[in-house]
């Protein structure tokens, strides 16, 4: 059975098979939780990794190696920009979740660690992306994937998610 835990930290640091990079569609590093993976990784390597990939599109995922990271994997999703919840956004969020999982799972992951996908500058309100992300990932776990871990950039994203996690 798959644990699902949220905590609050750094997700660079984290010592899990692969963590996920909120990236953007052309991979290119940016802001965020994306700079700081390309830093941490090597920002060199990890560049040339991701230009080999030709961009993603909102709501897939694809790998690169973690270089530098402790983990072996960086799964790079692109979440959608929050347009007032009318877009598909839940569609398109959920689809991230998803497809990040099945890319784990065909690299042969039992762990893996998500940011709070598309709350940065992307909009996404803390609280409904923190749905998605729990009832996406409760449903759609494999059974080879034995850890997840929901990284909180801060309080009250980890608050949100303990309460989602709790019930």
């Amino acid at each position: 059975m798959t644990r699902i835990e949220a905590l609050q930290g750094d997700i660079t640091g984290l010592e899990v098979d692969a963590i996920v990079n909120a990236a953007n569609q052309a991979l290119a590093g940016g802001g965020g939780v994306d700079g700081a993976i390309h830093r941490a990784a090597g920002a060199a390597e990890l560049h040339r990794a991701c230009a080999e990939l030709g961009g993603c599109p909102t709501g897939e995922a694809k790998a690169t190696p973690g270089f530098a990271l402790p983990a072996r994997w960086i799964i790079h999703t692109v979440g959608p920009v929050w347009r007032g919840g009318q877009s598909g956004e839940s569609e398109l969020l959920a689809s991230c979740y998803r497809r990040s999982l099945e890319v784990a799972t065909g690299l042969g992951a039992t762990s893996i660690a998500f940011p709070a996908i598309s709350t940065g500058v992307y909009g996404y309100p803390k609280a409904q992306a923190a749905h998605v992300a729990v009832t996406t990932l409760r449903e759609a776990a494999p059974p080879a994937v034995r850890l997840i871990v929901l990284v909180a950039f801060d309080q009250s994203t980890l608050k949100i998610y303990r309460r989602l996690l709790a019930t």
